[in-house]
């Protein structure tokens, strides 16, 4: 099962990191292969925060394909966990974390997957490893456009 974990060091605070991960409507402006992301339901959590069921259509070339996740967003323990529904997979796991660092944080990035057509997963499968790897620098290149280089919450 294709596998992918990273952590990257920020400038930016764990909470402005989290609320950048958590705005999941924005991903197709700036996430690679991203094409639409539509949430169709809000739920709030017992505790604080919400669970999101969202659909995501990522594409690459004439390749479309649109999953469905339920995405639980944790801010007071700066955690989320993204959990396949329905579309082209058999599996789909994904988790972020977000811990405070000296002048800045540590985002967490771990996913697993595996498609459920062999077919599918060999045409998207190596976009799909390149993919993962540029997303820890597309998050933190928003968070750059967002919240500036040096993040005035990351340094206190």
């Amino acid at each position: 099962m294709p596998m992918f974990n990273n952590t990257r060091r920020v400038k930016h605070s764990p909470e402005e990191m989290f609320a950048l991960v958590a705005d999941v409507e924005k991903y197709p402006q700036f996430l690679p292969l991203c094409e639409g992301l539509t949430v169709r339901r809000r739920t709030p959590r017992e505790g604080g925060g919400e669970v999101l069921l969202a659909d995501m259509t990522v594409g690459y070339k004439a390749i479309r394909e649109t999953f469905t996740s339920r995405v639980t967003l944790d801010p007071a323990n700066l955690k989320i966990v993204v959990e396949y529904v329905d579309g082209p997979f058999r599996y789909l796991e994904n988790r972020w974390s977000f811990k405070p660092r000296d002048s800045g944080s540590e985002v967490g990035f771990f996913i697993s997957y595996e498609f459920a057509s062999r077919m599918l997963g060999l045409l998207m499968g190596a976009m799909f490893d390149k993919a993962f790897r540029k997303f820890a620098e597309a998050f933190e290149k928003r968070a750059d456009a967002i919240y500036g280089k040096s993040s005035p919450a990351a340094l206190i």
